[in-house]
């Protein structure tokens, strides 16, 4: 173990880029050109794109007229939830309802609650079990009252903070007999779940490629042709006229590039990957026996490279400086709303008392992840937790007189309670 090699866990934040994928990218810098031109140039940087294109479809399982790039996952969420309501309700007004868990990412969210504010969207937000997965039988109740005004309905694949792997078969056969269609946000799955587009039967499904190896600024929304998307960004008519502005085919090689060689790997490297998570998970509950798991158990119903925990006594925030400073990086996967940290809205959907979601870490493990790493951190983390509490306790009358509303930043949106 190097103890002067840092440390990096916050694989689900970002990962580097493949090798293979910058000599893409390069590659296609050099070369030039705009792929609407009808030049030489430009008809060689199409090429570049369709190709990329139908490259990206047959890792994802989908045709390569339902993949429509974007300049990442938060693009193509804005585009799924805000073109999905607007063309529904087009045709049927009445649909006004947008169904989304209460874990969702904010990229989702926030959209979702935009609508609600500035479209006359109703936003119903899905309540989810201790573990952060979806009460099916709440979407169904929903659905048998409602579906006559559901727009849409986005459940993710796999949630970015605690890692559960959502039941999305059971929403799909949810939706189904009502027409309704659904998005899932798969950002974190892709590189290490089967994600199958078309055997999933969803609607439309978000990746993005900073979280599999590609540059950051590129993803994609990949949505069944006939879908009513009314598009977000107006202008030239690229991307079937859904998602207007100039193809990055350097970007989008590099992604597709990336994506294949994820997916070629993927099952083999969610084996290793869930190995050093369990070293990780048992270690961290064997040198700090009260800090807790957060989402499932190790098993098919987590993330294979993810491992979160909470602290007693401890800020999240205090814990990953620390840990920073000792050359491990990591992440707390809470929301910082106007520069206040807060507790994670995921943590608090999931009914994880407040004081205990503040001390909130995120272990997330990617291809480069290596047994020294966790090694390392296992190494660091019992004097980072006990010098956390310590500046903990010492906050702690700071943070009773928020609660006293001296200060006050409650979560960035309301808990689960139907429509809101």
């Amino acid at each position: 173990m190097n103890p002067d090699r840092t440390v990096y866990l916050d694989h689900a934040a970002t990962t580097p880029v493949s090798p293979r994928a910058v000599d893409a990218l390069l590659a296609e810098l050099r070369r030039g050109g705009n792929p609407s031109s009808l030049h030489g140039a430009g008809r060689a940087a199409r090429r570049t794109v369709e190709e990329s294109r139908e490259s990206v479809a047959a890792s994802l399982g989908a045709r390569p007229s339902e993949v429509v790039f974007t300049a990442g996952g938060t693009e193509a969420d804005n585009l799924a939830v805000k073109g999905l309501f607007w063309g529904r309700r087009t045709a049927h007004p009445e649909r006004r309802r947008i169904l989304v868990s209460a874990v969702e990412h904010h990229a989702v969210l926030d959209p979702a609650f935009w609508m609600a504010e500035h479209a006359g969207a109703e936003i119903v937000l899905l309540a989810v079990d201790g573990e952060g997965r979806l009460d099916v039988a709440a979407l169904e109740s929903e659905l048998a009252a409602h579906a006559d005004e559901t727009a849409l309905i986005s459940v993710m694949w796999a949630n970015n903070e605690i890692g559960t792997v959502q039941p999305l078969d059971a929403v799909v056969r949810a939706a189904r007999p009502y027409g309704i269609p659904v998005h899932s946000d798969a950002v974190q799955a892709v590189a290490q779940l089967g994600v199958d587009f078309a055997a999933s039967g969803l609607d439309a499904m978000t990746v993005s490629g900073h979280k599999l190896g590609a540059p950051m600024g590129v993803g994609a929304l990949v949505a069944t042709r006939g879908l009513p998307l009314t598009p977000v960004l107006h202008g030239g008519g690229q991307e079937r006229s859904v998602r207007s502005g100039t193809v990055d085919a350097p970007a989008v090689r590099a992604f597709a590039v990336a994506l294949a060689e994820t997916v070629a790997a993927r099952e083999a490297t969610a084996v290793r990957l869930a190995g050093l998570r369990d070293d990780l998970v048992a270690g961290v509950r064997r040198l700090v026996p009260d800090a807790v798991l957060r989402g499932p158990e190790p098993s098919s119903d987590r993330l294979p490279a993810n491992a979160h925990f909470t602290f007693p006594g401890c800020e999240g925030d205090s814990l990953l400086y620390l840990l920073d400073s000792a050359g491990v990086q990591v992440s707390t996967g809470s929301a910082c709303q106007a520069g206040v940290p807060q507790p994670s809205h995921v943590l608090l959907a999931a009914g994880v008392p407040e004081d205990d979601a503040r001390g909130a870490l995120r272990f997330s493990l990617g291809a480069t992840s290596v047994a020294d790493d966790v090694a390392r951190l296992l190494d660091v983390l019992p004097g980072v937790v006990d010098r956390a509490r310590s500046a903990g306790l010492a906050s702690a009358p700071a943070r009773l007189g928020e609660r006293n509303g001296e200060r006050s930043a409650g979560p960035a949106h309301p808990a689960p309670s139907g429509a809101a």
